[in-house]
């Protein structure tokens, strides 16, 4: 059955759906000999596709992971700088498989990894609207400072949608509080909070979805449950055609 390209490229494991898409836009990608177009459609039992004149293999078997993410790793397959990155922590995974959206380098929690780049696609799209939950470690907090965090606020001139708090803990200046976001703007907690007037000394994601980190060892990774990888493939259908053209 024909499919569009860069859903094949993105279903074979080899990047997301959008990455792929971009590759073809550079050339990069070739259909039976000839440089693929966006909106090219081919069946790859009967069609060649190359990519940097690789070609593209029948789609492995889909793999999903959590990874309880330390800090001091960097969310990339690869880092200019040579940092330690979250891929050198799966490495004992049979297939390779890349990060979902992000998590920087001073903060830790549940990060998910397949070679599913369809399902990938579908969960950082703004469209799913996935809830991410985080514990928050925060000083300067004064009395009102949550009431600040649930107020409008805009990130690089964009609106973010009201975000929910609680408070946890708090001692003078120092308080943990848990904030759900359905966003993933660059670095958004860290900044909401600067907005508010706090500093973060810690962030840990504890929940995205329906998933719970629970008590994952920090470092350690597991495979998704059938449970929850079928609240993957929910997701993933529910996007459905999110990035087709």
């Amino acid at each position: 059955m024909e499919e569009r390209i860069q859903k094949l490229i993105a279903g074979a494991g080899l990047c997301s759906r959008r990455k792929a898409e971009e590759l073809i836009c550079a050339g990069r990608v070739r259909l039976n000999g000839n440089t693929a177009h966006l909106g090219d459609c081919a069946d790859l039992s009967e069609d060649v596709i190359e990519v940097d004149g690789v070609r593209l293999k029948a789609a492995p078997e889909k793999i999903y992971l959590m990874l309880h993410k330390p800090r001091g790793f960097v969310t990339t397959a690869q880092d200019e700088k040579g940092r330690r990155t979250v891929l050198d922590l799966v490495k004992d995974c049979p297939e390779r498989v890349y990060p979902v959206g992000r998590l920087d380098l001073n903060s830790e929690g549940l990060l998910l990894l397949t070679n599913d780049g369809e399902a990938a696609n579908c969960l950082m799209h703004p469209k799913c609207e996935i809830e991410k939950t985080y514990l928050v470690w925060v000083t300067d907090y004064s009395a009102g400072s949550e009431q600040k965090l649930r107020a409008p606020m805009l990130l690089d001139g964009y609106r973010l949608a009201p975000a929910k708090i609680k408070l946890l803990q708090q001692k003078d200046t120092t308080a943990l509080l848990e904030m759900t976001i359905h966003e993933g703007r660059n670095r958004q907690i860290r900044r909401m909070c600067e907005q508010a007037g706090l500093r973060v000394t810690r962030l840990r994601r504890i929940r995205e979805g329906s998933l719970l980190l629970g008590d994952l060892p920090s470092g350690s990774w597991r495979y998704l449950t059938e449970k929850e990888v079928s609240e993957i493939k929910r997701i993933k259908q529910k996007g459905g055609n999110t990035n087709d053209r």
